[in-house]
């Protein structure tokens, strides 16, 4: 018998806890990090977002560790063991990315071609480490989050743990503001870099230890007789799967839907702080809080999304409204850097959080409709690499349009470039509302029901 113990409500806050950091360094590498090469450190876009779209990259890997973590406890914990694994694996890759990034600065001044590819290609390397390392702790995470509670359960707790995600963004961009407050006009690598590498070693260290108090204790021993129960069911090879993904055009349809819709939330995620520091003369303390602003929007668009909204228009009609307003939010993102209204800029981004909140909340909700119980990992795993590679997608077109919009501009026209950018990515959210228009639950069932019952049988034959 696979007996859950259910998550208690202290369990549950601690277990959010490891959300909250993974939201803060989430702030550390696609914006703070993320500007200061790019502004401060003059790094081309491209390589910057081509760089950071590799931790996303490797979303993959996701299948094969939450299939280790199933299959080889490590003193008869499944989960606990990968979780804190991982996270000493990404801890330690933010920690060496400084050097790292001061080297490739090092390289590009130096105008050696061989330098700077070795070193491009260093960061790129070290950037897939980290995307490792997050695929290893947050898989056996999430798993265990699983494990640990009811279907009835299950989605109070992912809403409380995506919820404090964005909390870790909100409070990880205020940190990064107060004690990134002394860097504020510097772009000198010499002061730059021994100021960064303290704070990381200081963030790292912390993040360590909160993921530490947060799953410690929290998950309960295998038992040895059952342990490999389930492992047949859940060992589903890359030809069945493909099977599965392609048995229905609405896999298709929804998939398609999460990549246009994940890209036009966050195409200009890898160059929003640039946007404040070159459009707005910000200062990298108040470009941080960018994040924060946009994330407090995001969090009460999950909350009103989740209790108001979607209950009383349905999880469809919800999510175009996200997207619309997503749509809007772009627009007044393209006005307020026109008009060079910083007090604008913060309140947009507010608005932008809010549609991001709505329209997220409404896509996770049609995730779980879309997703039946006898092949649930197989289609979150699909949903996940669709999230993944459009947010893999978007740090590389990020950064490489907004080149291209520089090249098409000109480089005494900043604003020009960015509008370019943001104006491809209002494109892009009117086709995913035109995708999603399309998507229809009741067909989806009725088209796997058949595939899936196709699959079983042919098992049965062999």
């Amino acid at each position: 018998m696979n007996k859950k113990r259910g998550l208690s409500p202290l369990s549950l806050a601690r277990l959010s806890l490891f959300q909250g950091c993974l939201g803060c360094l989430a702030v550390i590498f696609a914006g703070m990090l993320n500007r200061i090469m790019i502004s401060e450190l003059a790094f081309p876009a491209i390589l910057v977002g081509g760089g950071l779209a590799f931790e996303q990259l490797m979303a993959p890997s996701r299948v094969l560790f939450g299939n280790i973590s199933d299959s080889f406890p490590i003193k008869g914990q499944k989960r606990t063991p990968y979780i804190l694994l991982g996270t000493a694996g990404f801890c330690s890759m933010a920690i060496a990315s400084i050097p790292l990034i001061f080297i490739t600065e090092r390289a590009l001044t130096g105008g050696n071609w061989l330098a700077i590819t070795t070193a491009a290609i260093g960061l790129c390397i070290l950037f897939s480490l980290y995307g490792l390392a997050i695929s290893l702790a947050t898989t056996p995470y999430l798993a265990l989050v699983i494990d640990m509670t009811s279907e009835e359960e299950r989605p109070k707790a992912v809403g409380i743990i995506w919820c404090m995600l964005t909390v870790g963004i909100v409070v990880g961009a205020i940190a990064i503001s107060i004690t990134t407050k002394g860097l504020d006009g510097i772009s000198d690598p010499a002061l730059l870099e021994p100021a960064l590498q303290k704070f990381m070693v200081w963030v790292s260290g912390i993040v360590l230890v909160i993921t530490i108090f947060a799953c410690w204790g929290v998950e309960s021993k295998v038992d040895k007789n059952s342990q490999n129960l389930g492992n047949k069911d859940n060992n589903i090879g890359l030809k069945e799967s493909w099977s599965i993904i392609t048995s229905s055009p609405q896999i298709i349809i929804f998939f398609t839907f999460l990549i246009l819709y994940t890209l036009g939330l966050f195409l200009q995620d890898p160059i929003l702080e640039s946007y404040g520091a070159e459009v707005f003369s910000l200062p990298i303390s108040q470009t941080t809080l960018l994040n924060a602003f946009w994330g407090i929007g995001t969090l009460i668009g999950l909350l009103i999304g989740g209790l108001w909204i979607t209950p009383r228009l349905g999880k469809l009609s919800t999510a175009r409204i996200g997207c619309w307003m997503i749509i809007f939010s772009l627009f007044l993102l393209i006005l307020s850097g026109a008009f060079k209204s910083t007090n604008s800029l913060f309140g947009v981004l507010v608005i932008f959080g809010l549609a991001a909140g709505i329209a997220t909340n409404s896509a996770l909700s049609l995730m779980l409709d879309l997703t039946l119980p006898e092949m649930a990992g197989t289609l979150v795993g699909v949903w996940g690499l669709a999230q993944a590679l459009s947010r893999a997608m978007g740090k590389i077109f990020g950064g490489g349009l907004l080149d291209l919009g520089r090249l098409l501009s000109g480089p005494e026209n900043n604003f020009l470039a960015f509008a370019f950018v943001f104006l491809l990515e209002i494109i892009v959210t009117f086709l995913a509302i035109y995708v999603l228009n399309k998507v229809s639950v009741k067909r989806f069932r009725e088209e796997t029901s058949s595939t899936i019952e196709s699959l079983m049988m042919a098992d049965l034959d062999i």
